[in-house]
């Protein structure tokens, strides 16, 4: 079976590495799957997503004149088209009826409120540096 770009295969990871985990393909053949290309979530550690002798499906990148293999697991992975749910709390379905204007004075008034709360605690904590160097 030749490798061939674009193609998804099923191989084991041979070894880890900082950087990425090599893979034995069919053929035997081997690539790197980069760190990068390990996961659409943050891989601070290759060996908290994989380990020696772990099956996997990869997407062969790349194929070069030297027979280095770029590959990836991210993207061999199929692509779901699902919905992102929103969950609105009861306070957003009330306010759905409302007009601009009476959102818009709401949410000035909410943060007027915020910003009066703000400076009250900052006067509270300059008053506070105040007294304490005029005791020393």
């Amino acid at each position: 079976m030749a490798l061939a770009v674009g193609q998804i295969v099923d191989g084991v990871v041979s070894n880890l590495t900082k950087f990425g985990a090599f893979v034995n393909l069919p053929d035997n053949k081997s690539g790197l799957v980069h760190i990068s290309e390990i996961s659409d979530s943050y891989v601070e550690s290759v060996s908290d997503f994989l380990e020696k002798g772990q099956k996997v499906k990869v997407k062969i990148l790349s194929l070069d004149d030297r027979g280095k293999i770029a590959l990836s697991m991210k993207q061999a992975q199929k692509k779901t088209n699902k919905p992102v749910e929103v969950d609105f709390s009861s306070k957003d379905r009330r306010n759905e009826d409302a007009s601009f204007e009476d959102k818009l004075s709401k949410f000035l008034k909410e943060s007027n409120e915020k910003m009066e709360a703000a400076r009250s605690r900052e006067n509270s904590k300059m008053a506070g540096s105040r007294s304490r160097h005029r005791s020393n």
